[in-house]
């Protein structure tokens, strides 16, 4: 790649190695649902990950698992043993960034129309979750690049991802970052120290995606990323209806939920019942040139109530409240489809809207 020569040798290592890696079976699946439906990582690289995780052994892995929730709440790092510690993440938290990331891309794909995207950089990249979604939602991106500071980590992601370059790096010691189509931090902006926002907009050629744990903490990071690409120029894409102001006051907070299906291994970790979790996010997407953007979105799971469908909703003009009645079949059928992050255009003049 050309922009690697302009890069210190000695702060980067690129690994691009494909004659030893299997090719894992990654290819994008159809009807995938986005919001409310369940999504999966690919099966080969689930079944490496199951083979990561019994080679590690269940009491080791529930002893990571537990230390690394507790430090993903407090937004703390968590120190051990590397085999244990990845094991641990590859089970319970990939699967999470995957679902959040999968939805988001899939509603910027969206957004974006015909506009392709050859190539991704994914920053803080973990262990290659958002690159798999971006593969899946982007199949004609030719280029991944990942850039990641733990060991560990990146050489997981190596495993499925053999085609793509990963820099061993920590981001904010790379003066430039390498142009790229679309540009992703997935969980990694809260991780990093100094702000970033506007390094990663020079890098992004077509569109920037910003994804944060659906937490206050978290979408008051997204807020702030947002007003900060949305001053340096950039056109809003996705969440919101318009560029304005964020309508939402405390104690509300804008954040999605992506549904993520449990493996056995990650039920028993959790000593769950449930076969599946919702993962809560907060994120940004903004790109280059204007798109078009929903009437609304529904900012809130959609409440049933007898006769009638309740939607929270933000538009231009501020937060509304939907009520689709029975009585009107077209918009009944549409709210009874609908599903909390997805855009919401009204049916019908009967359906009424109430600002909140």
């Amino acid at each position: 790649m050309k922009w690697e020569t302009s890069l210190s040798r000695e702060c980067v290592r690129v690994l691009t190695s494909r004659s030893t890696s299997t090719r894992v079976d990654t290819g994008i699946r159809e009807e995938v649902p986005v919001h409310d439906g369940s999504v999966q990582l690919p099966d080969g690289v689930r079944r490496m990950i199951e083979e990561r995780a019994e080679a590690v052994g269940f009491a080791a892995l529930k002893h990571a698992a537990t230390a690394m929730s507790a430090a993903y709440r407090e937004s703390r790092a968590v120190h051990m043993p590397d085999p244990a510690r990845t094991a641990a993440y590859l089970v319970t938290r990939m699967p999470a960034t995957f679902a959040a990331a999968h939805a988001v891309l899939r509603e910027l794909r969206e957004r974006l129309g015909t506009r392709p995207i050859s190539s991704v950089l994914d920053i803080g990249a973990g262990a290659g979750a958002a690159s798999l979604a971006a593969r899946e939602c982007f199949p004609e991106a030719q280029t991944i690049t990942m850039v990641e500071r733990d060991p560990a980590l990146a050489a997981a992601a190596h495993q499925w991802l053999p085609e793509a370059a990963i820099m061993l790096e920590d981001v904010t010691r790379i003066k430039t970052l390498p142009p790229h189509d679309l540009v992703i931090a997935a969980y990694s902006l809260d991780e990093i120290a100094e702000p970033l926002a506007a390094r990663l907009w020079q890098a992004a050629r077509v569109a920037l995606v910003a994804i944060e744990p659906g937490t206050p903490r978290g979408y008051a990071l997204i807020l702030k990323v947002r007003e900060e690409l949305l001053e340096a120029g950039a056109s809003m894409a996705a969440p919101c209806p318009a560029a304005t102001p964020c309508p939402l006051a405390a104690p509300d907070w804008c954040h999605f939920a992506a549904r993520v299906e449990r493996s056995s291994i990650h039920r028993r970790i959790k000593d769950a019942e449930l076969g599946y979790e919702d993962e809560k996010f907060s994120y940004v997407a903004v790109a280059r040139e204007p798109v078009d953007l929903p009437a609304s979105r529904i900012i809130g799971r959609p409440r049933q109530r007898p006769g009638l469908i309740v939607l929270e909703t933000c538009a231009p003009g501020g937060v509304r409240t939907v009520r689709a009645p029975r009585s009107d079949r077209e918009a009944f059928r549409a709210a009874r489809k609908a599903t909390w992050g997805a855009a919401w255009t009204p049916r019908s003049v009967t359906v009424v809207c109430e600002p909140r």
